[in-house]
């Protein structure tokens, strides 16, 4: 799996500078009363998902055992951030959706990959991000133990425990190597965490992208059935980045970024003369340096930032590039 980025970018341009974003809130989607959730029961075992924004959220139901929700998003206005168990898995920790909004979206795996898949003019361009948490049955079951899923942390609250959303981006129909990882909960160090407030999670890293790919991953896989932590997780302002109404041209120019990783110093040669500007954020979308370049070997020093993975945003005159790097 690629955690940083290649040595060359590729520019795809756009003809002009207007940019957009939709986002995704749910709010919209119509819910029959308050303290429910969006069923569809009308062809089992095939996509009845929802479009909300220039988003396409799947949504799978099986019949089996009396009928149930087997993998996929469905969106909820439910408030219980208390009640403890499966019965409540429809409901967000935060008790509401993003910012006290009514509605958000509930997602479960399932034990597998479930997706998003972009429409419209967002279709083939980055996705910024979205907001997560868990939900209350995940959340719980995590602090407190329940059945066979393991109190995170053990008797002594000790064990190195976690709980891992990944993301990851198709694009014209193949799978990049590169993804978002997003500890729900994290146990491995002295910050030990449960995340039960909505947090953002920058997508830009993954690229271009036609769909979105996630999956649920937990240290508590004791038993050999896989994971015992319910395989829930909670979304809400899916945000796409489109170009609105401006067409794509051919790929207009490579710049070479090395060294692979980087050190005290990251050497971009921009010798085309096809990016302007150089901007280094978090994960998380922080920025952190803005450097203007010169159309030559261009020395960014990294001497005040400690190790981590960053993104590296290039901006031009007919369209920005954004990718990964990691600093030893």
């Amino acid at each position: 799996m690629r955690k940083f980025m290649s040595a060359c970018l590729l520019l795809i341009a756009f003809q002009g500078k207007l940019s957009a974003q939709t986002v995704s809130t749910f709010d919209d989607l119509s819910l029959p009363t308050s303290d429910t959730f969006y069923i569809n029961t009308a062809n089992p075992l095939t996509d009845m998902g929802f479009t909300d924004g220039l988003a396409y959220f799947s949504y799978f139901y099986d019949t089996s055992y009396g009928g149930f929700w087997s993998s996929g998003f469905l969106y909820s206005n439910k408030t219980d951030s208390v009640t403890s168990g499966y019965t409540n898995m429809y409901s967000a920790k935060a008790g509401s959706g993003y910012a006290g909004s009514l509605k958000y979206a509930v997602a479960t795996t399932n034990l597998s990959t479930i997706k998003v898949h972009i429409s419209g003019i967002a279709k083939g361009n980055p996705v910024k991000g979205f907001y997560v948490t868990n939900n209350t049955y995940a959340y719980n079951a995590m602090r407190d133990g329940y059945f066979n899923a393991k109190k995170f942390g053990g008797p002594t609250g000790n064990d190195s425990d976690w709980f891992k959303l990944t993301i990851k981006a198709f694009y014209h129909g193949v799978l990049g190597s590169d993804s978002v990882d997003f500890y729900l909960a994290d146990y491995r160090s002295a910050n030990k965490y449960i995340i039960k407030d909505w947090t953002w999670v920058n997508l830009l890293p993954l690229g271009n992208a036609d769909s979105l790919t996630f999956t649920l991953s937990s240290s508590d896989t004791a038993g050999g059935n896989g994971m015992n932590t319910p395989a829930f997780f909670c979304m809400d302002n899916f945000t796409t980045d489109e170009t609105a109404g401006l067409s794509r041209v051919t790929a207009a120019a490579f710049v070479k970024v090395y060294p692979i990783p980087a050190e005290d110093h990251l050497y971009i040669d921009n010798v085309a003369g096809a990016f302007r500007t150089a901007e280094i954020l978090d994960l998380s979308g922080k920025p952190l340096m803005n450097v203007t370049l010169l159309n030559t070997k261009n020395d960014i020093r990294l001497a005040a930032l400690p190790p981590a993975t960053y993104c590296l945003k290039l901006e031009g005159d007919k369209g920005n590039s954004i990718t990964r790097f990691v600093k030893k």
